[in-house]
């Protein structure tokens, strides 16, 4: 059985292996989720200038409104939704996708597919 820890670490080498090949711009920022037991967070991020430029996460109340739990692919096809309308509204429609080093299945695609269809394009 693999401790909760060594998993960790496992996905954090993964992250900075993607992390050394994926850049967010200004005109095209890094799409970045972090995925916890209890919830999941979206942010769009500008690697040039090192801001965050958008955020969204299931603790939001657009979120927490619908009546879903944090944790659920519910809630992370929500927080995908949300964040494309929140970039959508600052003018961004194309993005990099960096999925943190976690495997892309469950609330990891669900985000993406719910970002997909709010309107972002990666």
């Amino acid at each position: 059985m693999i401790r909760k820890e060594d998993r960790n670490k496992k996905r954090k080498k993964r992250h900075l292996r993607v992390r050394n090949k994926i850049m967010g711009t200004a005109e095209r920022p890094r799409l970045n989720v972090f995925r916890s037991s209890k919830n999941i967070y979206a942010q769009l991020i500008d690697d040039m200038a090192g801001h965050t430029l958008a955020a969204a996460s299931s603790l939001d109340e657009e979120v927490k409104g619908k009546g879903v739990n944090g944790g659920t692919v519910d809630a992370a096809r929500a927080v995908g939704e949300l964040i494309a309308k929140r970039a959508v509204d600052k003018g961004y429609q194309s993005v990099v996708f960096d999925r943190g080093g976690y495997i892309y299945h469950g609330r990891v695609k669900a985000l993406a597919e719910g970002a997909r269809e709010g309107g972002l394009d990666f």
